[in-house]
C-alpha cells in the first residue's frame, strides 16, 4: 500500500566504495535535514558487538544480516511515509532489485549520491584506515584489503538505477567537500522530516533569494 501523496517519503541513498567518507556526509546531511540515518556498518558492528566477531567469513556473514536489517528498517519508514537517508556500499546486482521492489511497491522518491573519488587516493585511505585502527577489528580489514584493491582503484560503482535523481559527489579532496552546496544541488532544503517535498516551496523565490555574493560560504567538511 502506498502512502498519501503527502507523505510520499524522499529516500536519500549515499552509496560509494570503501573510504569514499560516505558515512561523515550521510550523518551530515541527516543532520541538516534532521531525518532518520541508517547505515550498515553502524547494524553490522552492534552485531559484532552481540554476536562475537572472529575471520572474514563471519564478517561477510553478519555483513548479510545487516542489510537484511537494514531493508527491513527502511521499508517500515517508508510504509510509515517516513524521508531518511541510507548509506552503505550498496551493489547494483546484490541490492538494486530489492530497492526497485521497494520503490515500485511504495512510490518513494529517490535521491542516490554517490561518493566517488581518484582510486589511488581510496587505496591509500584504506590502507591507512587499516593501519590506524580506528574501525572496529570485526571488519578484518587486513583480510579484506587484497580482496577490495581493485574496486578502490576503479573509484567508484555502478549505481543502482532507482527512479529518481543521481549526483556523483568527488571526495578526492575531502576538506573542500561541502555538504550545503550539494543540498542546494538536490533542492533538498524544503525536504520535510515526515513526507516528502513541499511542491510550493522547492525553490526559493525570486523575493527569498539573496543578491549575488551576499551569501556567506560554508566550510568544508571534517573527515572522521
Amino acid at each position: 500500500m502506498r502512502p498519501p501523496d503527502h507523505l510520499t517519503p524522499r529516500l536519500i541513498l549515499i552509496t560509494g566504495l570503501p573510504c569514499t567518507g560516505k558515512t561523515t556526509i550521510g550523518k551530515q546531511i541527516a543532520e541538516r535535514l534532521s531525518l532518520p540515518y541508517l547505515y550498515k556498518d553502524g547494524i553490522k558492528e552492534r552485531l559484532f558487538e552481540a554476536m562475537g566477531w572472529s575471520d572474514r567469513a563471519w564478517s561477510k556473514k553478519l555483513s548479510l544480516a545487516a542489510y537484511s536489517l537494514l531493508f527491513y528498517f527502511a521499508e517500515e519508514l517508508i510504509k510509515a511515509g517516513q524521508s531518511f537517508v541510507l548509506e552503505g556500499n550498496f551493489s547494483a546486482e546484490r541490492d538494486a532489485p530489492k530497492l526497485k521492489v521497494l520503490q515500485k511497491k511504495y512510490g518513494f522518491q529517490a535521491v542516490e549520491i554517490q561518493c566517488v573519488a581518484d582510486g589511488e587516493e581510496l587505496d591509500f585511505r584504506f590502507q591507512k584506515r587499516w593501519e590506524s585502527g580506528i574501525r572496529h577489528p570485526g571488519h578484518v580489514d587486513g583480510e579484506t584489503y587484497e580482496e577490495l584493491r581493485l574496486s578502490l582503484l576503479a573509484g567508484r560503482l555502478p549505481p543502482l538505477g532507482l527512479e529518481g535523481e543521481y549526483f556523483e559527489l568527488d571526495t578526492t579532496e575531502f576538506e573542500k567537500v561541502d555538504v550545503e552546496e550539494v543540498l542546494k544541488r538536490l533542492a533538498l532544503k524544503s525536504l520535510t522530516q515526515r513526507g516528502g517535498v513541499n511542491r510550493e516551496r522547492g525553490e526559493k523565490t525570486n523575493r527569498e533569494r539573496k543578491p549575488p555574493g551576499k551569501e556567506k560560504k560554508k566550510g568544508g567538511l571534517k573527515k572522521d
